[in-house]
């Protein structure tokens, strides 16, 4: 029987997410995906792969592109806004790769539909950047949003982020012994038919495989930085 909620991307924290979920925790989650107008929806192929390796027949894709235009100062919707390199992610205050209120518009569906489903618990991979920060990411947040959602006399949910205190090499520890396949999983923002290996979220996934002394099952078109 279903016991949570919880919303899946194809990146290996959520993927990761998911198998703790199920192998850790033995949950049973209803999954939300959503697709939002981003360039790397090639992710959500991957996260059908993991939710039939796991048997989980409750996974929702969700097409909100409706919301695209409203969400278009990101670069990982527009085309007209420049992807950022490492080092001008950790220069700006807030990475062009943000997507305006993203966590907070996914986590009310998803809070949404554990209240329809009678279940008090939502889980997301929030965790820790290691170069920069997203505010919707952060403990703080986390806590914030929770005094919210305690409001609710009938159904109190309850978001949790299991993994929000963890570097990616964390996160890759915590999946390595849960043996997730990061060879069915997608990090790029680049939306290539291969991973660029230079925006951020690529340059710090390669820089997790390489503190844990692992390659990266992925085929990058450079091997980025540290």
């Amino acid at each position: 029987m279903t016991d949570c909620v919880a919303i899946v991307s194809g990146g290996m924290d959520s993927i990761t997410l998911l198998h703790y979920l199920v192998k850790h925790l033995n949950k049973q989650p209803a999954v939300l995906t959503f697709i939002y107008g981003q360039k790397n929806s090639r992710e959500v192929t991957y996260v059908q792969h993991h939710t039939a390796a796991l048997n989980i027949s409750d996974h929702r894709i969700l097409d909100v592109g409706v919301f695209a235009p409203l969400l278009a100062s990101s670069a990982l919707i527009s085309d007209d806004v420049p992807l950022p390199d490492i080092d001008e992610a950790r220069q700006q205050g807030q990475p062009s790769t943000y997507v305006p209120n993203r966590n907070m518009i996914f986590l009310a569906l998803a809070a949404a539909y554990a209240e329809t489903l009678g279940v008090q618990d939502v889980f997301y991979g929030a965790q820790k950047q290691d170069a920069y920060s997203y505010w919707d990411t952060t403990p703080q947040f986390l806590a914030q949003l929770n005094a919210v959602y305690a409001l609710n006399p009938q159904t109190p949910v309850r978001i949790h982020a299991p993994f929000v205190g963890y570097s990616k090499a964390d996160v890759l520890r915590t999946g390595l012994e849960l043996n997730v396949d990061y060879g069915q999983t997608w990090s790029c923002y680049a939306g290539g038919d291969v991973a660029c290996g230079t925006c951020p979220t690529c340059v710090e996934r390669l820089n997790a495989f390489r503190e844990v002394s692992i390659p990266d099952p992925l085929t990058y078109a450079t091997a980025g930085k540290a």
